[in-house]
């Protein structure tokens, strides 16, 4: 039943949702090149998204974020529905990080060239420590929060994090916030375009400070993220043996 309902309802006005809301945000970028009010426009997409699949955000922790400082959020990143579920529910003005091929989707990608946020490089040392340098300019010069998956990318389960978001933060000297997203995967698997209906969890961790550490401190904060995102999502990250 519940595939029905996807198929002849929740994909459907997803579609018209992101086509809608695309040109909304197009249109706002004209007067406003900062990303703010696309920003807005992209909170309000997002909870018709969820609308749209029957799915429910519940919060814990939210209040540990002051909305007059800067963060780099640090979440898990299980399904598509992950970006989403922290655009709807955190009240902070931030921008991401998001791979290239979503730059070429009509409306979406439109909107996030003309939003502010930043695509991944991947493959090329040089460029991504050019790209997490201007993630760290982002927040320093137009003082915006920044959210990053630093597993990579989508994964079944709680992967080994890269240092990029730490980098980041210390660099920012912002504090980094663990964010953990619980079932946002059974929403939305993994090479599905079915959405199920159901409840997120997003678990809000203690912000970790950084101020004072430099950046070869950066494995120790990355070690202390995702031991936190681990524990907000009951994960642990298997590693491989030698």
């Amino acid at each position: 039943m519940w595939k029905l309902r996807a198929l002849l309802f929740s994909a459907p006005a997803i579609v018209l949702a992101t086509i809608l809301m695309g040109t909304i945000s197009m249109i706002c970028s004209l007067w406003d090149r900062g990303g703010a009010t696309q920003h807005r426009v992209a909170r309000l997409w997002s909870r018709i998204l969820l609308a749209c699949g029957g799915i429910r955000c519940e919060t814990y922790g939210i209040e540990k974020l002051d909305p007059n400082r800067s963060y780099v959020l640090v979440s898990n990143h299980a399904s598509y529905m992950d970006t989403p579920a922290v655009l709807s529910a955190v009240p902070l003005q931030f921008r991401f990080f998001a791979k290239h091929g979503l730059y070429a989707i009509p409306f979406l990608g439109w909107h996030l060239r003309r939003a502010g946020h930043l695509p991944v490089v991947r493959d090329d040392p040089r460029a991504s420590v050019k790209a997490m340098s201007a993630g760290a300019r982002l927040i320093a010069e137009h003082g915006v929060s920044l959210l990053l998956f630093p597993e990579g990318g989508r994964e079944p389960r709680l992967q080994p994090f890269k240092e990029g978001a730490a980098y980041i933060a210390i660099k920012a000297q912002v504090p980094a916030v663990p964010i953990g997203l619980v079932n946002t995967r059974k929403i939305l698997p993994m090479h599905s375009a079915m959405v199920r209906s159901g409840t997120i969890e997003l678990h809000v961790g203690d912000p970790i400070e950084t101020t004072g550490m430099k950046l070869h401190d950066r494995a120790r904060l990355t070690e202390m993220l995702e031991e936190r995102v681990g524990e907000l999502v009951g994960e642990t990250v298997e590693r491989m043996r030698i």
